[in-house]
C-alpha cells in the first residue's frame, strides 16, 4: 500500500505567534482490485447455464422449490454482473468533483444485493405459504436429481468466487448469493427424496421456506454492511473512542478532538482528527508516530492529522476546560464528538 505524506513546515502565522501547524495525510489513493474478474465470469457461466435447465425442470416437475431456486440464480447472475461493472467504475481514478474515485459503486452494487434477496424472500414465501395450504402434486425424483446437480454446479460457482478477493463487501455479496442458492439446493434435494420416499408434497414448499431463511438473514446482513459505509460509521471491530484514548496517550500529545473514523469503501479505512500538542513540541514527529500507530494497530492507513501547537493564549480555552471566555469562541468553533486526553474522562 503506498503512502504519500505532505508535511507543512513549522509557519508564522503573522499576528507574533509562532505556530507550529502541520496536517499530515497517510494516503492510498492507489485503486487495488478487489477481486478476479475471470473467477466472476467462471461463476456467471455456471449459474446461466444451469439456471436455464432449472427452470425447464422446475416447470415440468411443478416444483416450486426448483424455481424458486432458479429465481435466486436469476439474481445470482445479477449480482455477479452488477459486482463486474461495480469493480469497473470503482477502478476509475479520482478527478474532478469525486475526489474519492468511485469506490462506492461497490457498497452501492452490494445494498442492491442485498435488498434483491430481501424482496425476494418475501415473494418466496408467500408462494411457500400458498403451497403449503393447497399444495400441487410435485414429482419427487426429478426434483431431487435436479437439486443434485444443483448442489454441484454451485459448489463449483461458490469455489471460484471465492477466489476472488472477498474483503469487498461487493464481491461478498456476490458471494452471498451463490451460498444461499448452495444451501437451498441442499434443502431441495432433502425435500425431494422426502416425496420420493413419503408422497409428502409439502415438503417442497417446507424446503422454499428453508431457502427464504437464508435469503433474508444474507440480505440483512449486505443491507446493514452497505448503510453502516453510507453514513459513515467507524469500520466494524474499531472503536473510535480507544482510538482516540491510544493517540492521547502518545508523548507530548496533550488532546484529540473532531476526530472521525470512516470506511470510503470495503477494507478501506480513514480518518481524520485535530490535535494539540505541547507548546514547543515536535508536530512531525508526533504526526508520523500517531500514523505509524493508526496503520499498525487499527489498519488506517488514510489518516488525516492537523497537529497543532497550544499556545499560551489558547491554554485557558483548552477543550478540556470546557470554558469559554466571553466573545471568545476558543480553539475550535465547532468541534465535533467527545475529546480525548490522557487521564480519566468521559467521552
Amino acid at each position: 500500500m503506498s503512502e504519500q505524506i505532505h508535511e507543512h513546515a513549522e509557519h508564522d502565522h503573522g499576528d507574533g505567534h509562532g505556530h507550529g501547524h502541520e496536517r499530515g495525510h497517510g494516503h492510498s489513493h492507489g485503486v487495488a482490485l478487489d477481486a478476479d474478474r475471470r473467477w466472476l465470469l467462471i461463476g456467471l457461466a455456471l449459474i446461466l447455464g444451469f439456471m436455464a435447465v432449472e427452470v425447464v425442470v422446475g416447470v415440468l416437475a411443478h416444483s416450486l422449490a426448483l424455481l424458486s431456486d432458479a429465481a435466486h440464480m436469476l439474481t445470482d447472475a445479477g449480482s455477479i454482473l452488477l459486482a463486474l461493472f461495480a469493480m469497473r467504475l470503482a477502478a476509475r481514478p479520482a478527478r474532478g468533483g469525486y475526489t474519492f474515485g468511485l469506490k462506492r459503486a461497490e457498497i452501492m452494487s452490494a445494498q442492491a444485493n442485498g435488498v434483491t434477496l430481501l424482496v425476494l424472500s418475501v415473494v418466496l414465501a408467500f408462494e411457500a405459504v400458498r403451497r403449503l395450504i393447497n399444495p400441487p402434486e410435485v414429482t419427487g425424483g426429478l426434483v431431487l436429481a435436479t437439486a443434485l446437480v444443483g448442489v454441484a454446479v454451485n459448489i463449483a460457482a461458490a469455489w471460484s468466487i471465492s477466489k476472488a478477493n472477498r474483503t469487498s463487501l461487493n464481491v461478498e455479496g456476490a458471494f452471498q448469493h451463490i451460498l444461499t442458492d448452495l444451501y437451498g439446493f441442499i434443502a431441495t434435494a432433502v425435500a425431494g427424496l422426502v416425496v420420493v420416499l413419503t408422497g409428502f408434497a409439502r415438503a417442497d414448499a417446507i424446503a422454499t421456506l428453508v431457502v427464504v431463511a437464508l435469503m433474508l438473514k444474507a440480505g440483512l446482513g449486505l443491507v446493514t454492511a452497505a448503510g453502516r459505509i453510507f453514513l459513515e460509521a467507524a469500520p466494524a471491530g474499531v472503536d473510535p473512542d480507544e482510538v482516540g484514548d491510544q493517540m492521547a496517550a502518545v508523548e507530548q500529545v496533550i488532546e484529540v478532538h473532531d476526530l472521525h473514523i470512516w470506511e470510503i469503501t470495503s477494507g478501506q479505512a480513514a480518518m481524520s482528527a485535530h490535535v494539540l500538542v505541547v507548546p514547543g513540541g515536535d508536530c512531525h514527529k508526533v504526526r508520523r508516530v500517531l500514523q505509524r500507530q493508526l496503520l499498525a494497530e487499527h489498519g488506517i492507513g488514510h489518516a488525516t492529522l492537523q497537529v497543532d501547537h497550544l499556545g499560551d493564549a489558547e491554554a485557558e480555552i483548552l477543550q478540556i476546560s470546557h470554558t469559554v471566555p466571553d466573545g471568545d469562541l476558543g480553539h475550535c468553533e465547532d468541534s465535533h464528538g467527545p475529546v480525548h486526553r490522557t487521564g480519566p474522562h468521559d467521552h
